[in-house]
């Protein structure tokens, strides 16, 4: 069956395991020298090796020797991200949408890009979220782009020079960006 990448992560939560898979990893192939190179007592590297081995993560002999499956972690990251759901993008063109799966993770800006051709790309997004024809606030423009990122500032400032919004009175509105039709 193999371990997937959650399973993974799990072993690695757990103190004992991560170092019996530490000293798998440095070399050591039977518990007397895992014990030796982890410090840890019989119990303990047999019960993550026992855990381990369970989850496919770890091979075993009849002589005592033990191997780490490396090519597990791999298989479990190419597991994952095919499962992984992509973020809606709608009908987005490759190269936006290549951009746009950059930047947002779970709904929001991991960072603001320093480049100003994807910057764009990012704000044309953002301005998504402002209605044509109607008039926000500071504080409500504030509260629609904190969704995206804490940033706010910056995020107004960009929006208002690259022409998605004009501001005037402590007012914005939409004056840039792509309109579904």
């Amino acid at each position: 069956m193999g371990a997937d990448a959650a399973g993974i992560v799990g072993h690695l939560a757990h103190p004992d395991r991560r170092r019996v898979l530490a000293a798998l990893i440095l070399g050591s192939s039977t518990a007397d020298d895992i014990k030796r190179a982890t410090g840890l007592g019989t119990r303990a590297v047999m019960t993550s090796l026992t855990r381990l081995v369970d989850s496919d993560l770890v091979l075993h002999d009849n002589d005592g020797n033990y191997w780490l499956v490396e090519d597990a972690f791999r298989v479990a990251v190419i597991d994952a991200q095919a499962a992984a759901p992509p973020d809606d993008l709608g009908d987005v063109p490759a190269d936006a949408a290549r951009v746009l799966r950059a930047f947002i993770r779970d709904g929001r800006l991991t960072s603001i890009p320093a480049q100003h051709a994807k910057r764009l790309v990012l704000l044309d997004v953002l301005a998504q979220e402002f209605e044509p024809g109607q008039r926000y606030s500071e504080r409500q423009v504030n509260r629609m782009l904190r969704k995206w990122h804490d940033d706010t500032a910056a995020l107004r400032r960009y929006l208002v020079d690259d022409g998605f919004l004009d501001r005037e009175a402590g007012e914005y509105w939409r004056s840039g960006g792509s309109v579904d039709l």
